[in-house]
């Protein structure tokens, strides 16, 4: 009986199974709650929004009658300091015209030189004989009407230049854009070493002409939509036309023409608002600054998402193989870029698993370490007061700040703080004997292993679950450890993007997909789009 009783596993252990058992429980019963709570309360704020649109948004048509139609539009956006507002006579038509414009927004040289010139001097009396047909007649290839004062005050006040005409029953809108830009640069979220040296700007137009520029095609499709309640912006949703798949395309147009927001300040805004799962640490939504990149994904079927004022587009459905590829992968030789690309799957895996393994193979599975490295690490821990999981915290934490700090600071600042911080942190936590040598090793190789990430979203993502793999292998050791990556997997598996599932075409299986997802295959065998997003066309055609 001795013997046997000998080989009984310790209380701690049945804890730990018991623990071990409950944990994905609870896990699974709070994210149900969280995620059945979150989406009444935001289905209930979506109709609230919508009804307050329909109720507000009461369209005012022009009289026809020029004084009363003046000062209805002077009345409602008159009092801004900002508006122009130029009353003139049209010397052949016998009427007087007023022009309304912000400051900045239009080329006023151009409005001066061209467009007054004509008006006042030339416009004939054919524009008032026919109103309807002023977009006819009128020499601007940017001239619209609209027949109702509230639009119309909007559009002045987005860019456009207003003008209304005595003996008009509606408005004019004619476009001279003339912002403040900067000049289009390298992207700067994503470095590259062999590629096109462009990067997205803040100006739709302009990426939208770059997407034009990658190539002729007249499939190249993109479709506009102003989304904002309060403050409207122009949206972009660019597809390859005889690639995509309808039902796809559908979706997201379905989703954003439900955006609900006052303002869309970013891409962030939407890709936040129209991911499946918005309680997944992990982004479905692909954000980049590299026309390249977008084009590439075009022609394998996916969809762009292009916003006024950012330079970050879009790209949907994603997969999780997607955010650590990188486009230099197919400029280099099908080898070298291989190699890379596997390099940086387990730089992902050691950024996520590093810190945990180091905590259950030091405080509950040292055994499992090689004898003598076993000893090394212990002669270095003589003295360290703290358990491992404190130790590891104060290295990651102190990390963390530098990382965010060097981030904030001004550029000529930053790099410089962050690696002079980290050596002095780090050399005088070993020398006040908080921490022992061996885990600043672990804890660097850990955050270089993060750098390697190219997508910076998809960096902090594994950053913070990092945290919690190491409270997982803090209370369970090495189970925990498992425990975690097992939970992980599952919910990869059971998250989509678009109806796509994210681990595509890993789970589920796709053979006809591996030669490119841990390795890539030569050009000349990668004869099919991905199977997984079902396109009109799977053959490439080059």
């Amino acid at each position: 009986m001795s013997s046997i009783a000998h080989h009984i596993p310790d209380w701690i252990v049945f804890c730990q199974a018991l623990i071990a058992l409950l944990v994905p429980i609870l896990a699974t019963r709070i994210y149900k709650t969280l995620h059945s709570f979150v989406g009444t309360g935001k289905n209930l704020d979506t109709n609230k929004v919508s009804q307050t649109l329909e109720s507000t948004r009461a369209a005012t048509p022009f009289s026809g009658d020029y004084q009363t139609d003046l000062q209805a539009i002077l009345s409602k956006i008159g009092s801004n300091s900002d508006l122009h507002t130029r009353e003139f006579p049209l010397t052949k038509l016998n009427a007087r015209g007023t022009l309304f414009c912000v400051d900045g927004m239009q080329n006023e040289r151009i409005l001066n030189m061209k467009m007054m010139e004509f008006l006042m001097f030339k416009a004939t009396g054919d524009v008032l004989a026919e109103p309807s047909k002023a977009e006819d007649l009128l020499p601007f290839s940017s001239l619209s009407t609209i027949s109702d004062i509230d639009n119309f005050n909007r559009s002045v006040l987005f860019g456009h230049a207003g003008l209304l005409i005595e003996g008009m029953p509606h408005g004019l809108l004619i476009e001279f854009p003339n912002g403040a830009n900067r000049s289009i640069d390298e992207p700067v979220s994503e470095a590259l070493i062999r590629g096109p040296r462009l990067g997205f700007s803040e100006v739709l137009s302009e990426n939208t002409s770059m997407l034009r520029r990658q190539g002729f095609s007249d499939q190249l499709e993109m479709k506009s939509y102003l989304v904002g309640t309060r403050l409207q912006k122009d949206l972009v949703i660019a597809y390859m036309k005889d690639i995509v798949n309808p039902d796809l395309l559908q979706e997201v147009q379905t989703r954003v023409n439900n955006l609900n927001s006052d303002f869309l300040a970013d891409s962030g805004y939407i890709e936040q608002l129209i991911e499946d799962n918005y309680l997944s640490p992990f982004q479905q939504v692909q954000n980049t600054e590299r026309p390249d990149r977008v084009i590439n994904a075009l022609l394998e079927g996916r969809i762009a998402i292009l916003l006024d004022g950012t330079p970050f587009a879009l790209i949907v459905p994603v997969t999780f193989s997607m955010l650590l590829q990188t486009p230099e992968d197919y400029y280099e030789r099908w080898i070298p870029g291989s190699l890379l690309r596997m390099l940086r799957f387990g730089a992902a895996f050691v950024a996520l698993m590093g810190p945990a393994l180091y905590i259950s193979l030091i405080a509950f599975h040292p055994g499992l370490i090689p004898t003598e490295l076993a000893i090394s690490i212990i002669e270095t821990r003589q003295g360290v007061p703290f358990p491992a999981l404190i130790e590891v915290l104060i290295l990651e934490v102190s990390i963390e700040i530098l990382r965010e700090a060097g981030i904030r600071l001004p550029k000529p600042i930053g790099p410089a703080m962050g690696i002079v911080g980290g050596l002095i942190i780090g050399d005088a936590a070993v020398q006040a004997g908080i921490v022992s040598p061996f885990l600043v090793i672990v804890v660097a190789v850990t955050a270089i292993s993060s750098f390697s990430i190219p997508t910076y979203s998809a960096g902090v993502t594994l950053r913070l679950l990092r945290f919690v793999s190491m409270m997982f292998a803090a209370f369970l050791g090495m189970f925990g450890t498992i425990l975690f990556f097992l939970l992980l997997c599952s919910h990869l598996t059971k998250l989509k993007s678009f109806g796509v599932p994210y681990l595509t075409p890993a789970s589920p299986f796709r053979a006809t997909d591996w030669k490119d997802l841990f390795f890539r295959a030569p050009l000349s065998l990668m004869k099919r789009r991905p199977a997984m997003l079902k396109t009109k066309d799977s053959k490439r055609k080059s």
